[in-house]
């Protein structure tokens, strides 16, 4: 799968309104590279199904602790088995 750029986040506005989240939440602020590696997996989830998908598939990665490099390969590969099952489900059932 070819995966495009992941845009700059952004250093302002967004930024400040996660710092004070991560404050509110008692926890440290993502750094700028896991937020890349976030906005990457949010990326496929929304390319790959529905928009809604990309904040829960963000969620689903806190909450498995999963590595940003783990995330990625488990995004891509759900996104390939979705797929998948998709063609399947088009050829409709094997006789």
């Amino acid at each position: 799968m070819v995966t495009e750029p992941v845009p700059t986040p952004p250093t302002t506005g967004a930024t400040d309104w996660i710092e004070a989240f991560a404050r509110e939440l008692d926890v440290e602020p993502p750094t700028p590279a896991l937020v890349e590696s976030l906005l990457a997996v949010a990326k496929v989830a929304a390319h790959a199904s529905q928009r809604w998908a990309a904040p829960i598939a963000c969620y689903l990665v806190g909450l498995s602790g999963t590595s940003c490099d783990g995330a990625a390969a488990a995004a891509d590969a759900a996104s390939r088995a979705s797929q998948s099952s998709s063609r399947q489900s088009e050829d409709g059932p094997s006789s």
